[in-house]
C-alpha cells in the first residue's frame, strides 16, 4: 500500500471510477447488441425503441467522460444509419 495519504485517496478514487466506467461501458455494449439483434431481425418498431434507449446511454456516458464526445457522436451516427436503412426499406 502507499505511504502517502494523497496517493491512497487517489487510488480509491480511480478504483471507484474504474468500476463505474466498466459498468456503463457494459450497458452501452449490451444496448448495442440488442439494437443490432432487432436490426438483423428487421423489426422496425423494436429497433427504433432500442435506438432511443441506446442514444440515451451513449449521451450519458459521454457527459460523464467515459466516452469522448466525438466517439459518442460517431457511434450514434453509425447506428442511426442502420436505423434509417431499416425504416426506408419498409
Amino acid at each position: 500500500m502507499t505511504k502517502v495519504g494523497s496517493a491512497a485517496k487517489r487510488h480509491r478514487q480511480s478504483e471507484k471510477r474504474r468500476v463505474r466506467n466498466r459498468s456503463v461501458r457494459s450497458q452501452v455494449r449490451t444496448g448495442t447488441r440488442k439494437f443490432l439483434e432487432a436490426f438483423q431481425a428487421n423489426e422496425k418498431e423494436n429497433a427504433q425503441q432500442r435506438y432511443l434507449e441506446l442514444t440515451k446511454l451513449i449521451d450519458s456516458a459521454a457527459s460523464k467522460g467515459i466516452f469522448p464526445r466525438n466517439s459518442a457522436a460517431r457511434k450514434k451516427s453509425r447506428l442511426h444509419k442502420k436505423l434509417n436503412a431499416i425504416i426506408s426499406s419498409q
